[in-house]
């Protein structure tokens, strides 16, 4: 199900990504979601940089985060993914924790498309790399 994660990355609060109250600004979990994201691939062997090359770029279409918790400035946490693939778009199930009493902080969900040459399209490198995922 989707409790089990199959990509976690382990992350710090910089003090630069907190507000006066020294508590992480809602939009500074989009930069964590989306380098969680990259970290994902790239541990997966796609280069986004590469792919931008061959005229495929993954462009995120929606994202719905619900905030549980806040993170606080130096704090250690876990960013958690899973993947779904629902016609056309990537379904990222994100989830961060923080480390040191597994608090749930946030609940995302990302959809991710593929823009191949400027259109719209399904994009084979990427189904075949996360194909074990996508069943």
């Amino acid at each position: 199900g989707m409790k089990d994660y199959i990509f976690e990355l382990p992350m710090k609060v910089r003090s630069y990504e907190c507000d006066f109250e020294s508590i992480v600004n809602n939009a500074v979990y989009q930069n964590y979601l989306e380098h969680t994201r990259h970290e994902f691939m790239i541990a997966h062997g796609l280069d986004v940089v590469e792919l931008h090359r061959q005229g495929i770029d993954t462009v995120v279409a929606r994202i719905n985060i619900a905030f549980k918790s806040p993170l606080h400035d130096n704090e250690e946490f876990l960013s958690k993914l899973n993947v779904k693939k629902e016609g056309i778009k990537y379904v990222f199930y994100q989830d961060i924790y923080r480390i040191n009493d597994g608090q749930l902080i946030i609940k995302a969900i990302v959809d991710v498309v593929c823009i191949i040459n400027g259109k719209l399209k399904n994009c084979d490198v990427i189904d075949h790399v996360f194909a074990s995922y996508l069943q």
